[in-house]
């Protein structure tokens, strides 16, 4: 049986397992028991009530973080032509077309965000294995696949977060840093809530958000009250 470290059944004992507290308690919480010297990673996951395996009750999106993610995203885009030009104005790290097609393939992947013109789709569409696999697939529902290339960086570059629900029924995405002001952290956890809330499938029936969780890497997690997001 696996032992915990001091620090993780430290950060443990400052959270009462059965109580669900609301995003306030939780966001200050969360700074008090993240106890890693780097600047942790915080992670909000969300159990839906909705079943993958079905077309319709899918859910995905992207949300713009009112605080960003604390962190600098670099940016390739696939575009030709005039739209070189704006890509590399509205500040893309890497723009091209099957040159960076053919560096991916072998194995590149320093960036974190992909975007696409919808006429270069058919170069991209080639890395859907590599792409795919790590969650980096343009996609037009997320507005990764799109012609105007200027605004879909500059929410790169801001903060953009995409969401998918797993096969498992779950959600996690990044919500910003461990250094952010207790509130900023409540903001944006609080807008990928929302904006996971809008995504609601019409076909999913019952309880759609069963429970939210927030923690920041190797820290304890501490739930949400749902009920107050409805």
């Amino acid at each position: 049986m696996a032992k915990h470290g001091k620090k993780l059944v430290a950060a443990s004992k400052k959270i009462t397992g059965s109580k669900q507290y609301t995003l306030t308690e939780a966001s200050a919480l969360l700074k008090e028991v993240s106890y890693t010297k780097f600047d942790a990673t915080i992670e909000v996951a969300m159990n839906l009530g909705v079943d993958p395996r079905h077309a319709d009750q899918n859910v995905r999106g992207a949300v713009v973080l009112p605080h960003g993610l604390g962190k600098k995203t670099r940016v390739v885009v696939f575009a030709k032509g005039e739209k070189i030009r704006e890509a590399e104005e509205a500040g893309a790290d890497f723009v091209g077309g099957d040159d960076i097609a053919q560096k991916i393939q072998g194995g590149w992947l320093d960036f974190e965000t992909v975007i696409a013109t919808p006429d270069m789709m058919g170069v991209v569409g080639k890395l859907g294995k590599v792409l795919g696999s790590r969650g980096l697939m343009p996609n037009p529902k997320t507005g990764t696949v799109t012609p105007n290339i200027k605004q879909a960086i500059r929410e790169a570059k801001a903060g953009r977060v995409e969401f998918r629900v797993n096969k498992a029924g779950i959600i996690q995405a990044p919500a910003g840093r461990v250094s952010f002001e207790a509130n900023k952290i409540e903001e944006n956890v609080r807008t990928v809530i929302d904006a996971v809330l809008r995504a609601k499938p019409p076909a999913a029936k019952g309880t759609y958000m069963k429970s939210v969780y927030i923690c920041s890497t190797m820290s304890p997690s501490i739930r949400i009250d749902v009920s107050s997001f409805k």
